[in-house]
């Protein structure tokens, strides 16, 4: 129950990631821009939390190891997702990026780790069916290969990404990490936004206060939460709570940028409701 609540706790903070860059967007934040302050603010506010702690030892091997596949991974997917957006509506990239629960479970059952039982694989589709009910499941025709490609591999990615991070966390705290992460997504997205030219400190205060909200309340708080599940929880299960995220983003949207709700996006909000409620029992 307590994994459930970290995990539940960090899909409320990513789910407002879309909100809060779509306000600093629309008062002229570049993208590049937004994501490389998202990150460096979340980075030194982590560093504050762990020079506060007085635990900051690291191996500098592991340090590293943060740094670049933390960091970098983070970059990536990011990266892959928001790039997918030149070719796929918002709906069909939450569609593709959201079958990462699938591609999570494939990849702990080849490693041998969690297996595929009759509970976790009735979830998955619930999650799944819910999912696609709230994006709005696309057809396949007439969508772009690249977009395809981009929402998928960007699925692939985080789906290696979880166990990569579960297991390169070892007895670190989490604070910790959290610093090294996302000081290198921030290091990455520094040198993508100074190769676009987007680099700047000239923003307007709603979207400074949007940036600022991006990097504390839907980036330091939900990975910590996200961490703490994931170590309870394991990549299968947490993979899957974390469907839950596309149904608070349409309700936080509703609520912030009075975005209409559709039935459909009730029913599949309930599909994943009932999907974290059935692995509330070990597999």
């Amino acid at each position: 129950m307590a994994g459930t609540v970290y995990t539940l706790l960090a899909a409320l903070g990513f789910a407002a990631v879309s909100t809060f860059t779509e306000i600093a967007l629309n008062h002229g934040a570049s993208l590049w821009n937004v994501l490389m302050w998202r990150f460096a603010i979340g980075a030194a506010v982590m560093a504050l939390v762990v020079i506060a702690q007085r635990n900051y030892r690291m191996a500098p091997a592991h340090a590293l190891q943060w740094l670049v596949l933390g960091g970098g991974g983070q970059a990536l997917l990011v990266g892959m997702a928001l790039s997918s957006l030149k070719y796929l509506t918002v709906a069909t990239l939450a569609f593709l990026f959201y079958t990462y629960p699938a591609w999570v479970v494939i990849v702990q059952a080849v490693r041998g780790v969690e297996p595929v039982t009759r509970r976790r694989l009735i979830a998955l589709v619930l999650s799944f069916t819910g999912t696609a009910l709230v994006a709005g499941a696309p057809t396949a025709r007439g969508l772009p290969w690249q977009g395809v490609a981009l929402g998928l591999g960007a699925a692939v990615v985080y789906a290696l990404y979880i166990p990569l991070m579960m297991w390169m966390q070892r007895t670190y705290p989490v604070s910790l990490t959290t610093a090294y992460a996302k000081a290198g997504s921030a290091l990455c997205f520094l040198i993508v936004g100074a190769i676009a030219g987007s680099l700047t400190m000239q923003m307007t205060q709603t979207a400074w206060m949007a940036v600022v909200a991006l990097a504390t309340v839907s980036t330091v708080l939900p990975t910590i939460f996200f961490m703490k599940g994931l170590m309870r929880l394991g990549p299968g299960r947490t993979a899957i709570v974390s469907t839950v995220e596309p149904f608070i983003t349409a309700q936080i949207g509703a609520l912030v940028l009075a975005q209409p709700i559709a039935p459909n996006t009730l029913f599949g909000g309930f599909l994943i409701v009932v999907a974290v409620v059935i692995l509330q029992d070990k597999p």
